[in-house]
């Protein structure tokens, strides 16, 4: 199974030369102060609009990690189409850079254990969200494996149980991971507003707090994507 590129051509450039090219420029004006060795991170949040939009701050976050053998990319549905959790399992996403192989025993376990997460393509297939993050991951690392994970909107509760399958199926497998969560933060508000609800939403990550996170993102009418 080949997934090919929804979004190439608009959202970054098609050519795969072209495409380096500008994901190098970004991760130089983004990058700001480099630590001295790369961060052996195991989650990020990455921004998912169009490189002009969110380049620079996507490349800040992907110029200071460490890129492991197979990355768990976790994305909100845009389309409807699919299941409420749908990993693609198996084949391969074609990119301009190259193609990348999906860790299908890393997959099928995480659907063996999960209750929620279903076998499903057609999320993904017009889906930008994960696409959007591959550009970067390429850039810095030739060969890796992908478990793309694409969400509906969900009840808390089963963004848990799906967590818990991950983390069940990463240490049957043995696999060295990174989960890239894709999410843009606020939408369409004036700058004071959007940063006073981004900073809300940033806190209640910073505690590490699922379910303070996902009250304030509700009760504040947060409108970050992911």
């Amino acid at each position: 199974m080949v997934r090919y590129p929804a979004v190439s051509g608009r959202f970054y450039p098609s050519d795969g030369h072209s495409l380096t090219k500008e994901v190098k420029r970004y991760t130089k004006q983004g990058a700001g102060e480099k630590p001295s060795e790369k961060i052996r991170a195991i989650g990020i949040i990455s921004p998912h609009a169009g490189l002009t939009y969110c380049g620079e701050v996507a490349g800040a976050v992907y110029s200071n990690i460490e890129i492991p053998d197979t990355i768990i990319l976790i994305g909100p549905n845009h389309t409807g189409a699919g299941e409420q959790i749908s990993i693609m399992s198996e084949g391969v996403w074609q990119m301009p850079q190259g193609n990348i192989e999906i860790d299908h025993e890393l997959a099928d376990a995480i659907c063996q254990i999960s209750v929620t997460a279903k076998k499903d393509n057609k999320a993904h297939q017009k889906e930008h969200s994960i696409e959007t993050q591959l550009p970067f991951l390429q850039f810095y690392r030739d060969n890796f494996k992908i478990v793309p994970i694409c969400m509906m909107r969900l009840e808390l509760d089963k963004c848990a149980e799906l967590s818990h399958a991950i983390v069940k199926a990463v240490e049957k497998t043995e696999r060295s991971i990174l989960i890239v969560a894709s999410s843009d933060m606020t939408h369409y508000e004036t700058h004071e507003s959007a940063s006073k609800k981004d900073k809300d939403a940033i806190d209640q990550i910073l505690r590490l707090d699922a379910k303070g996170l996902f009250n304030t993102v509700h009760y504040k009418n947060i409108s970050m994507c992911g």
